[in-house]
């Protein structure tokens, strides 16, 4: 009885997000105000997975906490394509999102106007092998790593090259959606390794990251905000 009980929750976890889907108004997304005090209208969740790319938590999406603005969800989802064939053996995860309706988002200061978006940073194994980052409740959905500052945890280290990779990607379909990265935010320190990447260095001189100290470190994420063109 209680092993039918558990599949039946984690079943209503799984189809929660698609069944939100099917039913989300067809009707343009509209961001109102800034991502650190705004709303949404017609919100659109992304896609709890796709062949390259995962959500961060079943009981995310189920609350709807992966909900953006259409055209945000448009440029999440078509970069990851990109990187299919850019990056054939790349696997990432989305992080936290907003609500369907924006507005606060706790315990986050900003992703209140579905503009906002986190990524979690692509890593690998101690056999190099490429993996994704553990998201479990008991590591805070995966807030809860602690990266030091070369980007190594628990016998994973981050794959720089590939976060440079994607953010190249976001870059260029937020352009396609009639978007541009407003912000990104990632630990001071990854920035100089970014540098190193092959693509690194073009990706810093292109898109705008925060200079100053964030209020939380950003070591096992970073966090992009867009703006409407």
């Amino acid at each position: 009885m209680l092993l039918a009980a558990t599949t039946c929750v984690a079943l209503g976890y799984m189809l929660a997000n698609p069944i939100a889907i099917a039913l989300e108004s067809r009707a343009p997304s509209v961001s109102v105000g800034s991502v650190s005090h705004g709303s949404l209208r017609h919100g659109k969740r992304l896609p709890s997975r796709g062949v390259n790319f995962g959500a961060y938590s079943l009981l995310g999406l189920f609350l709807g906490r992966n909900t953006v603005n259409g055209r945000v969800r448009d440029a999440v989802v078509d970069a990851y394509a990109e990187l299919r064939d850019s990056l054939p053996m790349g696997r990432f995860v989305y992080g936290e999102c907003g609500w369907p309706h924006g507005g606060r988002f706790r315990p986050h200061r900003t992703h209140q106007n579905g503009l906002s978006v986190d990524f979690f940073l692509p890593v690998r194994d101690e056999r190099n092998a490429v993996t994704t980052l553990p998201t479990w409740p008991w590591r805070g959905f995966g807030y809860g790593w602690e990266f030091d500052s070369t980007g190594r945890a628990g016998g994973l280290h981050v794959d720089f090259a590939a976060a440079a990779q994607h953010l190249a990607a976001l870059d260029r379909a937020a352009r396609r959606h009639g978007l541009a990265i407003q912000l990104v935010i990632i630990a001071p320190e990854y920035r100089r390794i970014l540098a190193r990447s092959p693509r690194g260095r073009d990706v810093l001189a292109l898109l705008p990251f925060m200079q100053g100290k964030p209020w939380i470190r950003h070591d096992e994420h970073y966090h992009v905000d867009f703006v409407e063109r």
